[in-house]
């Protein structure tokens, strides 16, 4: 907290150092932004500045919206920014010709929205492992995804009108950078609704997991389409985005692992249907009719193998 008044501080004062400078150089409004916009120091001061203030508006919504974050969130975000932070570097080399302070406040804004959205995940995975959920954790859930999901949209939406109305542009980018986001958060609510009604309701609800799956296999397609598209018009009106290799890579793999889990959920679930028979309530009086794997008392739904164990399916 000392570090964080210090650094802001310090950032205030260079920054209302070099206003007060170029302004008594100049003496009215309009030189002295020009002046501050040639002079390399100063928007270097005014770019530390904006970066502070970047992340004392982080540090506020993360306030409100997740509270105190968990060690391994921490972990998760650390680790995730420095990989986009080289991808954006390997887009600065792409778009070379397009670089300027709004370029660099779109990135800028682009990895701030992408450490909420990941963020989001990882809270509400944490539902799955956590017994007791307050209203104020759904309330900030909620409030969060609709706020990422308007976001998303809108950035959608002003990337398309911008390349419809002025051709190709580094807006192909960021349009493509938000709908990927768009789609984590669709992918993130339905996780949140799965998770919500298993809290709810009274026994673990065994279609969970197979709901949860295809909800990978469903938003992992969306995701490789995304990426193949934008891979394509990327080489045909500019260049090979080499920043683009390693989301596209993971996102396939994701959405081969989704549909090998698919095939393998159902061929499991047609051979127990087929191969084992169900525990007749005389065999579950006769033996501890508390499954051993998940620890729940079976009434039905139990499955017998040819061991004599039963368990629940």
């Amino acid at each position: 907290m000392v570090r964080s008044a210090l650094v802001t501080a310090t950032s205030l004062a260079l920054s209302g150092a070099v206003v007060a400078h170029a302004y008594l150089l100049k003496h009215q409004f309009y030189p002295t932004v020009v002046y501050l916009t040639k002079s390399s120091p100063s928007m270097a001061v005014l770019y530390i500045q904006a970066f502070v203030l970047v992340f004392l508006l982080g540090k506020f919504m993360r306030k409100v919206f997740f509270g105190q974050l968990r060690a391994a969130e921490m972990e998760h975000l650390i680790e995730r920014s420095w990989y986009a932070v080289t991808e954006t570097c390997l887009a600065f080399t792409v778009f070379r010709d397009d670089f300027s302070p709004r370029f660099v406040a779109l990135f800028t804004l682009l990895l701030f929205l992408k450490c909420f959205h990941w963020l989001a995940e990882d809270r509400v995975d944490f539902m799955e492992r956590s017994p007791n959920i307050s209203w104020i954790f759904h309330f900030r859930v909620l409030s969060l995804l609709g706020l990422l999901a308007v976001m998303d949209f809108l950035f959608v939406n002003h990337a398309c009108h911008s390349i419809i109305t002025r051709g190709a542009s580094v807006q192909l980018v960021f349009g493509f950078e938000y709908a990927i986001l768009l789609t984590m958060v669709l992918t993130t609510f339905i996780k949140y609704v799965l998770h919500t009604v298993d809290l709810q309701s009274e026994n673990p609800w065994d279609n969970k997991a197979v709901y949860m799956l295809y909800t990978e296999l469903f938003t992992g397609f969306i995701k490789v389409l995304l990426y193949i598209a934008f891979m394509t018009i990327m080489i045909k009106v500019h260049t090979f985005p080499l920043f683009a290799i390693r989301p596209m890579y993971l996102a396939m793999r994701q959405f081969k692992k989704a549909v090998t889990d698919a095939i393998m959920s159902r061929r499991a679930i047609r051979n127990m249907n087929t191969l084992y028979p169900d525990a007749t309530p005389e065999d579950l009086q006769a033996s501890d009719n508390v499954c051993i794997i998940c620890r729940e008392e079976m009434v039905t739904g139990a499955k017998k193998l040819p061991c004599n164990h039963i368990f629940h399916s």
